[in-house]
């Protein structure tokens, strides 16, 4: 074994997590993270086989559409090209026709998720949105999220996925009837990336401690839950570190992150951070395998669309997961970078020596969780889960 990686698996309380399984500490993962291209292998080989003890064989993606209800948001983030402000071209907030048109398109192409994306409660900053609001007849965006939750549940056989941004207590609670799985990016726990001319300058709701808030308070819901962190907008190797170890701290807590996402930034014409460096490849392999043997048993996922032409080598990582792919609609928070067609996502997933299997929005060991949340849900979980918890319908 690597000297570092041995270092990290040393005898003591410290490096087990809370199953009793052996994980790096954190002086080990900030060396693996800032170590050279020859280490690389050794710790990729590491990740695998932890991988392989405990999520052998299959990796998962959803099957999904993307609807983006309203792109409205009071939060400014360097690398955004998604939000817009009233006026701006594109700018648009989805009238519920318009939800379910999309959704009943990804009916016919066997999608079992609508993964609602959205800004963060526009209302407070734009007069345009309340007015929107009342025309539809409702008095927040999350009152109008809600309801459309609610809808998808009821009118089709797909099972929302929000991701509405803050979320206070009684909100988590609402949702949590009518979604059986939700999420926030931790993104990063840095607060110097608030500062002027940093990623999440004049982003509000980015503060780190308030959205480890809902978070946390999700757990104290047992509401199945996806999270994850940004890399390469300006954080160091500590607070990326930091980052996981927080996420990984709150699931120990709770039992409730199903899923941790991490995601390297991609630069974009017409923003701040329009000429900052993307993340070097190596440099996200590693952060992958660092998270793997951080996080043993959790499931971590990194979106193939950010990473393409090469995505399958995100495989060599220890992910067991692709996250919500799309046939049918793009992802608009990434517009530039389209899904890989799922015949071919199941072709190099097969290559590298895994099965292939679709999930619903909440993973399979959460579905019993989610449906202690509400009888309609419940039902349709019932309906949409095949005995082991993966999509019913085989894709």
């Amino acid at each position: 074994m690597n000297p570092t990686l041995q270092d990290g698996f040393s005898a003591g309380t410290r490096n087990l997590d809370a199953g009793g399984m052996e994980v790096i500490s954190r002086d080990a993962a900030l060396r693996l993270l800032d170590a050279g291209g020859r280490e690389l292998p050794s710790l990729l080989s590491a990740a695998q086989r932890v991988r392989a003890r405990l999520h052998p064989a299959i990796v998962t993606y959803s099957r999904k559409v993307f609807v983006p209800l309203t792109n409205l948001c009071r939060d400014y983030c360097g690398y955004c090209t998604f939000r817009r402000d009233p006026g701006q071209p594109g700018a648009h907030t989805m009238t519920p026709d318009e939800v379910m048109e999309v959704v009943r398109a990804g009916e016919r192409m066997g999608c079992t998720e609508a993964l609602f994306s959205l800004g963060d409660k526009p209302e407070l900053l734009f007069p345009e949105m309340r007015d929107t609001l009342r025309h539809l007849g409702y008095k927040s965006t999350l009152h109008y999220l809600e309801a459309m939750c609610e809808m998808v549940l009821r009118e089709s056989s797909l099972l929302p996925h929000p991701n509405p941004g803050l979320m206070s207590v009684e909100w988590l609670s609402r949702l949590s009837r009518v979604a059986p799985s939700m999420g926030l990016m931790l993104e990063t726990t840095s607060t110097r990336l608030l500062a002027r001319g940093a990623a999440h300058d004049n982003a509000p709701d980015k503060v780190p401690a308030k959205r480890l808030r809902v978070i946390e308070d999700a757990g104290r819901q047992k509401i199945p839950f996806t999270t994850g962190i940004l890399i390469g907008i300006g954080e160091t190797l500590e607070e990326r570190v930091d980052s996981l170890i927080a996420i990984r701290g709150l699931h120990e807590k709770y039992g409730h992150v199903q899923e941790v996402i991490v995601q390297n930034f991609r630069a974009k014409h017409g923003t701040p951070m329009a000429s900052w460096p993307e993340l070097d490849h190596q440099d996200l392999l590693r952060t992958l395998a660092v998270a793997r043997l951080l996080m043993p048993r959790m499931n971590i996922q990194a979106p193939p669309n950010l990473s393409d032409p090469h995505y399958d080598e995100l495989l060599d990582g220890g992910i067991n997961d692709w996250g919500g792919v799309s046939p049918l609609t793009p992802d608009y928070i990434n517009p530039e970078m389209p899904w890989p067609h799922l015949e071919e996502l199941r072709r190099r997933t097969e290559t590298k020596g895994f099965e292939l299997r679709q999930r619903l929005p909440v993973y399979p060991e959460f579905v019993e969780q989610a449906a202690a949340h509400s009888e309609l849900l419940a039902e349709r979980l019932g309906g949409s889960a095949d005995p082991q918890g993966y999509a019913g319908r085989a894709a």
